[in-house]
């Protein structure tokens, strides 16, 4: 009896030190370099549990040993805490590294720039193209109601709610700038001043210039002058898209649309861009300025003019520079 009790007790403690060894290998697996050779993207699908995540891995080449993985998990009460989404691995991160950035939900996080002075309808499509985003693009917002700005999203994030963020933005960003509008100015309400910094913003790409160009704006109107805005045009020539494949005509200038500038008294129906807020501060702070015309000066800016005879004068060097070949 004593024999089978003593050998009974050497196989527990065998067991014991096999249990242990299989555990301290275990933990060092957990906490070793992984094979991973270079960074690698994977998606956690959304349902997935942890022993599907695991093979997943290791599917990848995240993890060598799976059940490592999981063990450890499962152990800890991680397994619930598990976030679906896109992660980025680095190379050679260890299981215990893989665990924290699952639990953690750090999922890769996607860039989408929205440049200033775009129309809806180019932001529609830059939103298309984004393939990290789902669902359908939905039905146009209001012409100037979208911040231009860089945003960050989720792979799964939907087309809509990026429309949504990007109003709520201009939203806040509106109500900000226009709480701290000089005093004196005609505009009567926000959306007077959205469309008038839109035509700003597609007048001169040069910051500095912008709040001349809405001061030279606003003498305009103060003298019942029309703004004569070729964007304006061309945002009505081409059915809101905003941008031409040709230069404007004579038939342009004198064409009906609600945007010509040149034709109607005052600003234009709505803006004809989506504005940054620098543009949005010109209009709202502008320069003090006795201008009323300007022309393109040839080097990326333009040249201002109090009087019709100086404009003329500018508009005359504008075209001997147009006519002279380019350098080589």
């Amino acid at each position: 009896m004593g024999s089978v009790l003593s050998g009974l007790f050497a196989a527990v403690i065998l067991l014991g030190v096999a249990a242990a060894a299989v555990l301290g290998w275990g933990w060092s697996e957990f906490n070793a370099p992984g094979p991973l050779t270079e960074d690698r993207t994977v998606i956690v699908p959304r349902g997935s549990n942890v022993i599907d995540t695991a093979m997943l891995l290791q599917n990848r080449g995240v993890v060598r040993q799976p059940w490592v993985l999981a063990a450890v998990a499962l152990s800890r009460g991680d397994e619930k805490r598990i976030k679906a989404g896109e992660y980025r691995f680095t190379a050679g991160i260890s299981g215990a590294g893989i665990l924290a950035l699952l639990v953690s939900g750090q999922v890769v996080q996607h860039r989408l720039t929205i440049p200033e002075g775009l129309t809806v309808r180019q932001i529609a499509r830059l939103v298309a193209e984004a393939d990290f985003l789902t669902g359908e693009v939905p039905l146009a917002p209001p012409e100037g109601s979208l911040l231009p700005e860089t945003y960050f999203f989720q792979r799964g994030d939907t087309r809509a709610q990026a429309f949504d963020r990007m109003r709520r933005a201009m939203t806040l960003v509106l109500e900000d700038a226009w709480s701290k509008r000089d005093d004196g100015l005609p505009l009567k309400t926000p959306a007077d001043a959205i469309i008038l910094a839109s035509i700003v913003e597609r007048e001169t790409a040069v910051p500095a210039e912008r709040p001349q160009v809405a001061g030279v704006f606003y003498n305009r109107l103060a003298r019942g002058m029309k703004l004569q805005s070729d964007p304006t045009v061309i945002y009505g020539v081409s059915n809101g898209l905003g941008v031409l494949d040709r230069d404007l005509t004579r038939a342009d200038l004198d064409g009906d649309s609600r945007w010509n500038t040149y034709r109607i008294a005052g600003l234009p129906p709505t803006p004809i861009a989506n504005v940054g807020r620098a543009s949005l501060d010109a209009v709202l702070h502008p320069a003090k300025t006795k201008a009323l015309y300007f022309v393109a000066d040839g080097d990326g800016g333009h040249a201002f003019a109090e009087t019709l005879d100086q404009h003329n004068r500018n508009v005359t060097r504008w075209r001997q520079r147009q006519a002279q070949p380019a350098a080589q």
